[in-house]
């Protein structure tokens, strides 16, 4: 038997650990931890998130590390539909809006978040009701060097325009793999930002968010790579 909401001190054990709640319904782990299910996510967004969380053990909680920080792994829940497909894009971290120059992609806090992240797949279908979605097959990932590229020249593009006050001019079609989007309680939030003559300003909060179709390809290489037949 698994002890859940426990630290581990080794990324097998967290990998062990993520993968004993495969096949669960969100309802059941809920039980075993004494946390009520909502019935729906209207008003407990991110629920789901803070669920497996709890149950994997993860301490960092809002602070801007990563979920483990001593193992240096970022947790990542992300809801698909019957065919195993991202139903929403993912966010990462909010932007710099200020206090930016001289960031590089090296030091950037989006990279640190991505170096090594573990994917928790749950239904995510709404017709499903929350308490009865199942969790499913963990994925411990890291960027291949394409992956890096590709989130690297689109980090650059959309901080390029953040720096140089071009935020009227960034919106959800720009980056090949991540964007650049509101993310702020409502359309009222406002985080202090510089407009293109240098002055300050106020703009939406801003978050950089890791598109579908670049999570959909994680998830589907790795169950390529669990169907492979291996040889003798």
């Amino acid at each position: 038997m698994i002890q859940l909401a426990t630290y581990s001190a080794t990324e097998s054990a967290l990998l062990e650990k993520a993968q004993w709640l495969m096949g669960f319904t969100l309802g059941e782990i809920a039980r075993q931890l004494h946390i009520n299910v909502p019935s729906d996510l209207k008003r407990d967004k991110g629920w789901v998130g803070n669920l497996i969380e709890t149950a994997l053990g993860a301490k960092a909680g809002s602070k801007p590390e990563q979920d483990f920080a001593h193992l240096k792994i970022e947790l990542k829940t992300i809801p698909v539909d019957t065919q195993g497909m991202p139903l929403e894009t993912t966010f990462v971290s909010l932007a710099p809006l200020t206090q930016n120059n001289g960031i590089t992609w090296q030091t950037s806090h989006v990279r640190h978040k991505l170096q090594r992240v573990l994917w928790i797949p749950v239904e995510g279908t709404r017709t499903i009701p929350l308490a009865t979605r199942r969790i499913g097959q963990p994925v411990l990932w890291s960027p291949t060097p394409e992956q890096e590229r590709q989130l690297q020249q689109d980090w650059e593009e959309l901080m390029e325009s953040i720096v140089l006050g071009r935020l009227n001019e960034i919106n959800a079609t720009l980056g090949e793999v991540m964007q650049l989007r509101p993310k702020g309680r409502n359309n009222r939030s406002r985080a202090e930002a510089v407009n293109q003559f240098g002055e300050k300003t106020q703009s939406l909060p801003l978050g950089f968010y890791l598109r579908k179709t670049f999570t959909a390809e994680i998830l589907h290489r790795f169950l390529q790579s669990q169907n492979e037949i291996k040889p003798l």
